[in-house]
């Protein structure tokens, strides 16, 4: 084995880190996770993703979390991130958390896609086939499929815990309504839900409309990804709007209208940020960590140095009553 593949994780990487229990569950996850929805397909730098898993790891954050059609092209996360635990993290496979999932659009006909038994059997395989591994450790329902029976949906969700494939399962995506549906054919079954996966931050707190209540009463963890707004609750267009940003490039997810038309909240929150003595990133980050009802932060990387930032978020997660009303006012 070369040098460059003799890679040993940092001792101390334990102590950057706090977790915190899943739900009901006997599993720990780190208060931010690492998504691999951008920054590890096949049109990215292989070496810079080999670089952002590893300084995830040696900061504490054991959970990588994945889905079918991550890329660009859909799989090609799957694939390079396989290729990248194989040579560097096999050491560590039973010190992390890999999750993936299945619900979007993967392959050509009417088997490719939703919620059916077909579909998600094969799309594990195929995930499991391109990682190079036995088993994920969280496997979700990428999104609702009102034309498929839930039952249907949480049975095959059942079938792959019991077969081996997965150790917990999970949904992603789910209203309120849904997923209190989900949460009681998954017990019922014997086989519970761990964990929801929703979209959640400053500028869009939809699940603070009943899901949160639920996933509370329920003891069941929450997840949340893009944090960040897509970039919009960072530096990154506080004096405008950068060449190279998403918005200005048209990402499907962020225009620059969008950005344009929220800069006035974005800068009344940065400097609620710098009296906290945070970034803005790492104040959004902290806002949702303030909740014990969410487990983990997803975040998304494309360079070291916002992981190194971010993970500066869980050093303070306490909120004033100040502060969240100042929050509030400038949110409304």
């Amino acid at each position: 084995m070369s040098k460059k593949s003799n890679y040993v994780a940092a001792e101390n990487r334990y102590e950057k880190m706090n977790y915190r229990r899943t739900g009901n569950s006997g599993l720990l996850l780190p208060e931010l996770s690492l998504g691999l929805w951008h920054n590890f397909g096949d049109q990215d730098n292989f070496k810079n993703a080999i670089n952002l898993l590893k300084c995830a790891f040696d900061h504490g954050i054991t959970h990588f979390d994945l889905a079918n059609n991550y890329g660009p092209a859909p799989g090609s996360a799957e694939r390079n991130f396989g290729k990248i635990i194989r040579k560097y993290f096999k050491n560590y496979r039973d010190e992390l958390i890999i999750s993936s999932k299945a619900g979007y659009g993967m392959w050509p006909g009417p088997y490719g896609d939703n919620g059916s038994k077909k579909y998600l059997i094969s799309s594990l395989d195929q995930s499991l086939q391109r990682m190079g591994l036995d088993y994920v450790d969280i496997f979700y329902h990428h999104r609702p499929d009102y034309d498929t029976p839930l039952e249907e949906t949480m049975g095959t969700l059942d079938l792959m815990v019991r077969q081996g494939k997965a150790l917990y399962v999970g949904l992603s995506n789910y209203q309120p309504k849904e997923a209190e549906k989900a949460f009681k054919i998954l017990n019922d079954l014997g086989t519970p839900c761990l964990i929801h996966q929703p979209n959640y931050n400053l500028f869009n707190r939809w699940i603070e409309n009943g899901l949160l209540d639920l996933l509370g009463n329920s003891k069941i963890g929450a997840i949340c990804f893009s944090p960040l707004a897509q970039g919009m609750l960072t530096d990154k267009y506080l004096n405008g709007l950068p060449k190279d940003s998403r918005a200005v490039n048209d990402s499907p997810f962020l225009n620059a209208n969008q950005v344009l038309e929220m800069l006035p909240k974005i800068k009344g929150l940065n400097e609620i940020a710098k009296n906290r003595n945070q970034s803005l990133a790492q104040m959004a980050i902290s806002w949702i960590l303030k909740d014990d009802r969410i487990t983990s932060v997803l975040i998304g990387a494309s360079k070291t140095e916002q992981i190194i930032d971010s993970v500066k978020a869980i050093e303070n997660t306490v909120f004033s009553e100040e502060e969240l009303a100042n929050i509030n006012a400038i949110l409304k």
